[in-house]
């Protein structure tokens, strides 16, 4: 229940703390006076969007802060859902910076507007007169019945099921559309792979594959060559060798003349030596040379493919091209595995899909129990509201598809009048019929939604005298079960209240501020009579508010 209420700097209210009690809460006070203030600033520490137009003094900031009593509404873990704190009196606070920007708190942990709405549905109901509009409103209808069927856990299991579900459905038919498409690139890349599996890249050296197909394919040139260098290093008369032998031997006599030869010597006698051992490798080399026409073949057509798919893959080494490898694997074996995953996937959705038909089965079953219960407890509280004749007939109609709340179409028909066709609600209901079976219909879930707080906002609009009445009766009966707020214009609902508050603005030199205050005794006493016969009240119409008083 709401224990407290604070407004600082919001509209023509300056600064405002009010503490309330629970039970039946009355707010009056003239047309103009700022009731609709309070219920928007109410509004807004419930996650109301908001900005600067709100703020009386642009120079300081706005906020708006109460304090709920939920020691008994089991609470906790809608506060454990939202990562909070939970506490028996809880805090919220709303603030509005002169920038427009706004912070909200629960319990001091700052929150988002949606964590704020989140928790607030639980906390308080504010019944504005343009919520009567929700009446109409499909989703608000199963609401209802959902809340007297009992459904709610039903509903909880239902909607994580369905979001499983399409996730899931999801997820099948872009494996069966991927399927499709690799089915059509199957075969493509599969001869790919082949043709890429059929070179052994993986034991391939290309520098060393060209090298071995650049001797091959020029013996004849390099047996040559090879010849003609071990003929002018070994010739005897005139080669290299033989030339150096006799110059190096010729420094060496020099050299043990004088030892200014010996480094000419050593540099000399170390060009002999390896001169000497590249005369053994060009021969070495010209010994083991064979003419392999077979070999080479075999390396230039191996080459060849190895460059045409080099080319195709538009790479030039082999690292590249077992990557490409890799990749190809990749999509050739999620063509062969789509299957596979395409019948675990449908099976799963298969299994969803039957845990969703049993809940809808359940839900409607529930649905079509409750609608009697609820269409009697409507007609009898209407007959009291003045409603004689009102009639409705609810009819749940099953839909072959899975829906947000179940598998049923809903028409909530009315009618006012003996005789008169059943329509539906939208289309024959009046703007108070509406209110008043808006009433009845909120007093009937109060019974199954253990709500701490509700607040009508002039609900009774367009009705009086004993209608009236009764409209009090039904709130002073619903205050028993949870705390109830009415802004009312009418004494006889006024009269019915444990606790009695008047909104008043009062008039300063250059500014205007709405006021709340309670009423004791006396005061209710001279507000009601002015409910009665306005500001010059008579002794009867004193008379007459005590006699409603008591």
């Amino acid at each position: 229940m709401l224990k407290n209420l604070s407004i600082k700097n919001y509209a023509l209210i300056d600064d405002l703390n009010v503490d309330f009690n629970n039970g039946l809460t009355i707010i009056t006070g003239e047309t103009g006076a700022g009731k609709s203030i309070l219920i928007n600033a109410l509004s807004l520490l419930l996650g109301k969007r908001s900005d600067n137009s709100s703020i009386n003094n642009l120079n300081k900031k706005c906020i708006v802060e109460a304090t709920f009593d939920l020691a008994h509404y089991n609470l906790k873990n809608i506060f454990i859902d939202n990562n909070l704190d939970y506490y028996t009196d809880t805090i919220i606070r709303r603030e509005i910076l002169p920038s427009g920007k706004s912070r909200a708190f629960v319990n001091d942990s700052p929150v988002v507007l949606n964590q704020l709405s989140s928790i607030s549905q639980y906390i308080i109901d504010i019944h504005s007169q343009h919520q009567n509009l929700n009446l109409v409103n499909v989703n608000f209808q199963f609401d209802v019945i959902d809340s007297v069927a009992n459904n709610n856990k039903l509903l909880i299991e239902y909607k994580t099921k369905l979001s499983s579900y399409k996730k899931l459905t999801s997820e099948l038919n872009k494996l069966k559309d991927s399927k499709l498409e690799l089915s059509k690139a199957f075969d493509y890349n599969s001869h790919l792979l082949e043709e890429i599996n059929n070179l052994n890249i993986s034991d391939i050296d290309l520098i060393e594959l060209e090298n071995s197909y650049k001797e091959l394919s020029n013996f004849e040139d390099i047996k040559s060559d090879l010849n003609l260098s071990s003929s002018l290093l070994n010739d005897n008369e005139h080669g290299i060798i033989s030339l150096m032998s006799k110059l190096n031997s010729n420094l060496k006599n020099l050299s043990s003349r004088s030892n200014s030869f010996l480094d000419l010597y050593n540099r000399l006698n170390s060009i002999y030596i390896d001169l000497d051992d590249i005369s053994r490798d060009i021969q070495n080399s010209n010994d083991n040379l064979t003419n392999n026409p077979d070999k080479l073949s075999s390396l230039g057509d191996l080459l060849s493919k190895l460059n045409n798919v080099l080319r195709k893959h538009s790479v030039d080494n082999i690292d590249d091209l077992i990557i490409i490898q890799s990749d190809l694997l990749n999509k050739v074996s999620k063509s062969n595995n789509i299957d596979d995953e395409i019948s675990s996937l449908t099976s799963v959705v298969s299994n969803i899909e039957i845990e969703l038909l049993d809940l809808s089965k359940l839900l409607n079953s529930n649905r079509v129990k409750a609608i009697p219960n609820l269409v009697n407890n409507l007609q009898d509280i209407l007959h009291d509201l003045g409603m004689k004749s009102a009639q409705f007939l609810i009819e749940i109609i099953p839909e072959d598809k899975f829906l947000f709340n179940g598998m049923d179409k809903l028409e909530f028909k009315f009618s006012a009048n003996k005789g008169s066709d059943f329509k539906l609600l939208k289309q024959s209901a009046s703007g108070g019929e509406i209110s008043r079976i808006m009433l009845a219909i909120k007093s009937i879930i109060a019974n199954y939604k253990k709500l701490p707080t509700l607040m009508f906002d002039e609900i009774d609009t367009g009705v009086s005298g004993e209608v009236s009445n009764k409209i009090g009766d039904i709130m002073k009966e619903m205050s028993s079960r949870m705390q109830i707020f009415t802004i009312t214009h009418l004494p006889q609902i006024a009269a019915k209240g444990e606790s009695h508050f008047k909104v008043y603005k009062t008039e300063l030199e250059n500014s205007t501020t709405t006021n709340l205050i309670k009423l004791n005794n006396q005061d209710r006493i001279v507000e009601i009579a002015k409910m009665l016969e306005g500001d010059n009240i008579s002794t009867s119409a004193v008379a007459h508010a005590k006699q409603l008083l008591n």
